[in-house]
């Protein structure tokens, strides 16, 4: 059956974790923007959750770019006596509250899928229902770095140990390409300066090969070229929103003409 162009225009999107690399997402966001695709269902893991909520209530890709030109790693948390973590990231959470206001995840403009990972027992939790910011606050909870988010029964910490790129959530999308960003394709790893770097270095190394199979039956898979950019480093945000965009605008424009030239392709 033939689809009209709007139908092709449209997608599910993942957006993967990946710390400060994570800016890169709102590079892909503009190149979607100017090619007129829209998301008809987001999720988005660690990071990604941030961006992925953002965009799902209504955010343009410029008003996530002031966002994130604004964050600094070191504002987002603070100290606790938890005996599970250094550091609280509340501040995260107001950081949503304070750009969405107080929001339930199902009234999101846009479906929305967050995860996360409960520790006490290993297993992914999928946030489609609840308060916005604190899903953000889990899917964002490196553990040993923050307290743990307590959500509904659960000790939640980050989504990255369980699906580091989101897709499962997507898959009952059904008539809807499935489009997904790893920002950990390419990454090359350096030596770590503090704590913070270190548990992130430990986290994604061991994620690279199993992200590659969990998004093995993706439509299109963008890696955007921010292989030796820092995990940490906030200096470096517009570079990576500008390699996001120029990485991931050829992508989809050849990703759209592939699929205008097959009547039959899987959409």
């Amino acid at each position: 059956m033939h689809k009209t162009q709007s139908e092709k225009k449209s997608i599910a999107l993942a957006l993967g974790g990946g710390a400060v690399l994570g800016a890169a997402h709102v590079g892909v966001l503009k190149a979607l923007d100017e090619l007129g695709i829209g998301v008809c269902a987001v999720a988005g893991t660690s990071i990604g959750s941030f961006v992925a909520a953002l965009h799902a209530f209504g955010k343009s890709w410029q008003e996530i770019e002031a966002a994130a030109l604004e964050l600094d790693w070191l504002d987002l948390s603070g100290l606790t006596l938890s005996q599970y973590g250094v550091l609280s990231n509340k501040k995260f959470g107001g950081v949503v509250s304070d750009l969405l206001g107080r929001q339930r995840i199902e009234h999101a403009a846009i479906p929305l899928s967050m995860i996360a990972t409960d520790i006490a027992t290993g297993e992914m939790v999928v946030m489609r229902e609840g308060d916005v910011a604190s899903a953000v606050m889990a899917s964002s909870c490196v553990p040993g770095v923050f307290k743990p988010v307590e959500l509904d029964g659960r000790m939640l910490v980050d989504g990255v140990l369980v699906e580091n790129v989101p897709l499962s959530p997507l898959r009952e999308c059904q008539n809807l390409p499935l489009v997904c960003v790893n920002l950990m394709g390419g990454h090359r790893f350096s030596r770590p300066d503090n704590i913070v770097g270190l548990l992130l270095n430990a986290f994604y190394c061991t994620l690279q090969k199993t992200t590659t199979l969990q998004i093995g039956d993706a439509d299109l898979v963008i890696e955007p070229d921010i292989g030796d950019f820092s995990l940490v480093e906030t200096s470096q945000i517009p570079e990576l929103i500008e390699a996001g965009y120029q990485s991931s605008l050829p992508v989809l424009r050849a990703f759209y003409h592939s699929v205008d030239e097959k009547s039959d392709v899987k959409l």
